[in-house]
């Protein structure tokens, strides 16, 4: 029996059967990374506020195979079917890659659209094998479309799949910013603990040995480590505690594409650091360059990087807006919805 996530106050064991059009999307985390948690809170947000006739409905990551079965028994050809952005699609995670694969080479009939990812397969054999399979499981399916969040992304996904390709920025970007009536303090390191860490714990220390002068230091990450699961009526009150702890800081350094997100909703000076495959530096110069509180580096001097952190800390806040980024995934529901009603 699955969780499906019709609101997210509780979930229901069985799905609704009515004529109202329905948006299923899979691979909804039940796992502690709150980037992920928070692209899915805004994927429900944008399709509220954009396509209000939908009803949206959350299938839970461990509930995908459960979640396939039941969605076959009553999609009808106005649904959509999609499978959550945020992480990548590729070699590093082959547990919800599978899963992808599985969605995307199921519902063929319908639009599945792939939200906003990266995409990295690595140069290896295993890589290789790990591509094949995903080529073969999209390719089979002729109404795929890929969203890529950055541009290397989008090049990589063109040159990996034959399935049409949209660029639009990560989800968590359709969010609006908000001002915190807060009294900053101190630096807070965000640092990853994974595979795609590539920043050196002697490179962190020196940066700990010029911040210390001026901030009180904290490290933690953007992975909690309670509560140890996480579903849609939980996620909004961990990720507004999320976004106050960012908002309460002078200063983020970080290497978690996400913190860097945060610091941009939460108007907070971040400097961002690269993960393995350049996912961060990526995202940050197709969509946040101009963003004057925040920065990319890819400096180790520390000298400049003392530059890099006094230009963003005393840097003013401005307007931005990056929803009409978004247009070419309205522009895609929109086509699918009027295609559909010619053919009822």
């Amino acid at each position: 029996m699955a969780d499906f996530f019709i609101e997210t106050k509780n979930a229901s064991p069985e799905l609704p059967q009515s004529d109202r059009p329905k948006m299923f999307m899979f691979g909804v985390p039940s796992y502690t990374n709150m980037g992920d948690q928070a692209v899915s809170l805004a994927s429900r947000i944008f399709f509220k506020k954009e396509f209000p006739e939908y009803q949206y409905i959350e299938i839970m990551d461990y509930d995908n195979e459960a979640g396939i079965s039941a969605v076959k028994e009553i999609i009808s050809k106005q649904d959509i079917v999609g499978y959550v952005g945020g992480g990548n699609m590729g070699s590093l995670y082959t547990d919800i890659e599978k899963d992808r694969r599985d969605v995307f080479s199921t519902f063929t009939d319908n639009l599945t659209i792939s939200f906003p990812q990266s995409i990295h397969f690595e140069k290896t054999a295993y890589g290789e094998d790990e591509k094949k399979l995903s080529q073969e499981a999209y390719n089979k399916n002729r109404n795929l479309i890929l969203l890529a969040r950055d541009a290397q992304s989008y090049r990589r996904m063109q040159k990996t799949f034959k399935n049409k390709i949209a660029f639009t920025p990560d989800m968590v970007l359709y969010l609006t910013p908000r001002t915190f009536n807060v009294k900053r303090s101190g630096a807070l390191f965000i640092l990853r603990h994974d595979g795609e860490k590539i920043l050196d714990e002697s490179f962190i220390e020196s940066l700990k040995l010029i911040l210390k002068k001026h901030y009180s230091l904290e490290r933690t990450d953007t992975v909690l480590e309670t509560p140890t699961k996480i579903t849609p009526k939980t996620r909004e009150k961990l990720f507004e505690e999320q976004l106050q702890k960012i908002a309460n800081q002078e200063l983020i350094i970080s290497d978690r594409f996400h913190a860097m997100v945060f610091s941009v909703l939460t108007q907070t000076p971040c400097l961002l650091f690269g993960n393995s495959y350049g996912k961060g530096k990526h995202a940050y110069f197709d969509w946040l360059e101009n963003i004057s509180w925040i920065k990319y580096s890819d400096e180790r001097d520390v000298t400049r990087i003392k530059m890099e952190l006094e230009t963003i800390t005393s840097a003013q806040v401005h307007s931005y807006d990056l929803r009409p980024n978004f247009r070419p995934l309205k522009r895609i529901i929109k086509k699918y919805i009027a295609e559909r009603a010619v053919v009822r």
